[in-house]
C-alpha cells in the first residue's frame, strides 16, 4: 500500500499524443508532494494541460503543508 494520494482529478496527457501521463501525488504521512511523469522521462504540455499540473501541485502543496504541520498538543 502506498502512502501517495493521487489527484484523482488530473487527467494530463502528452501534447504529441503517445500516452505519456502526469502524476501529483501527496504522501499521506509526512505531506511531501511527488509529480511523477509517467511512461517516460519528458513529456510535452499544451498551455491548458500546464496550467492544470500548476494548479494540482498547488493543492498537493496545501494538502502537503496541511498533513507536515504540527499537531497541537503534540
Amino acid at each position: 500500500m502506498s502512502a501517495y494520494s493521487s489527484d484523482q482529478g488530473l487527467k494530463v496527457t502528452d501534447a504529441t499524443g503517445n500516452g505519456v501521463e502526469v502524476d501529483v501525488a501527496t504522501n499521506l504521512l509526512n505531506g511531501t508532494v511527488r509529480l511523477s511523469v509517467l511512461w517516460t522521462q519528458e513529456i510535452y504540455l499544451h498551455p491548458d494541460a500546464a496550467e492544470q499540473v500548476a494548479q494540482s501541485l498547488l493543492r498537493a502543496a496545501e494538502r502537503g503543508r496541511r498533513i507536515a504541520r504540527p499537531k497541537p498538543g503534540a
